[in-house]
């Protein structure tokens, strides 16, 4: 066995950046693995996907996702972080130290684990959708963090999904939009009743029901969408200045295996109010384990709890 690292911090994003941090000006000299980047992820978090960050305290004129996350990368490196952008495939929590292995790094042992590998965003898979996504071409699956942007006021805004998040989304967006259309596959919406009847009854709000986005148009921007009739298969296009998908999230923990407790989602369970898992010296933050919010901020705020747990135990157990 090799060198055990103190503390390894899987994934980048607000909650790895900002664990590691706490954890480097703990003096815990953390390990990051960021990630590496892929086809359906890019090492930052959703956040990558973002244009300009408003909500976010300290940055009163904004900032874009990529630069913020590039800032949260620095000042960990500031202050020691070892960051390697490689993914870790496989995790064995049965043997003390842990034992992690990535895709091209090797082996890695260490006393405490944080998991801050994030949840992606369901898409609809269509060529247009990734691209407009990417740029900032008016494609987002977050209408809180989106949403209130310049481009989007006073547009007819498109939002794709029938559960609550889809119908919460919508409503959000009535606050800027002149009017949403919720693009439904159904006759009916998913959305529990409450939400449902608030939906039907918001007159900036329509249903196209039975409907599917079959293509996403517009080159730099989106202009429009064409729809798909799912019963007769008919054709139509929407104008639109801005699509809002709300399918939901996958949490990014398959890599896991079965040795840490998850919901039927596959979000990882924590202890109600930290970032303890079910094995002793594993710690999870941000939105792996967060299903509700999905902010920059909260995810954070975990981070620097998954940091602070670590560094208790480690001292609990005499580590130093």
């Amino acid at each position: 066995m090799g060198q055990v690292e103190k503390v390894v911090i899987i994934g980048s994003g607000p909650a790895g950046w900002t664990a590691a941090i706490y954890a480097a000006r703990a003096s815990l000299d953390p390990l990051v693995f960021e990630g590496a980047p892929s086809e359906v992820m890019i090492p930052g978090g959703q956040l990558m996907y973002t244009t300009d960050v408003e909500n976010y305290p300290g940055f009163p004129e904004g900032v874009t996702g990529p630069e913020m996350m590039q800032r949260f990368r620095d000042q960990a490196e500031r202050f020691g972080t070892r960051i390697i952008m490689d993914d870790i495939v496989q995790c064995d929590f049965s043997q003390r130290p842990f034992l992690l292995k990535s895709a091209d790094s090797g082996e890695v042992y260490a006393h405490t684990v944080i998991i801050a590998t994030g949840a992606r965003a369901r898409w609809l898979g269509l060529p247009e959708e990734a691209r407009l996504a990417q740029t900032g071409g008016g494609v987002s699956a977050c209408a809180v963090c989106d949403g209130a942007l310049p481009f989007f006021r006073g547009k007819h805004l498109i939002v794709v999904g029938g559960g609550d998040t889809a119908m919460e989304e919508a409503h959000y967006l009535t606050k800027f939009a002149s009017k949403v259309t919720i693009v439904h596959r159904r006759e009916a919406l998913r959305a529990s009743k409450v939400m449902q009847q608030r939906t039907l009854e918001n007159p900036k709000i329509e249903v196209a029901w039975n409907s599917a986005v079959d293509a996403v148009l517009g080159g730099d921007f989106i202009t429009g969408v064409r729809l798909s009739d799912t019963v007769t298969g008919e054709l139509r296009e929407v104008e639109c200045g801005g699509m809002f998908v709300a399918i939901g999230h996958h949490p990014n923990a398959d890599f896991l295996g079965g040795a840490i407790t998850r919901d039927a989602e596959g979000y990882v369970l924590v202890e109600p109010g930290g970032t303890a898992t079910n094995v002793e010296g594993v710690f999870a933050v941000g939105d792996v384990t967060d299903k509700v919010y999905r902010q920059a901020i909260t995810a954070a705020g975990m981070g620097c709890k998954g940091a602070l747990d670590a560094e208790r135990w480690l001292a609990a157990k005499g580590i130093h």
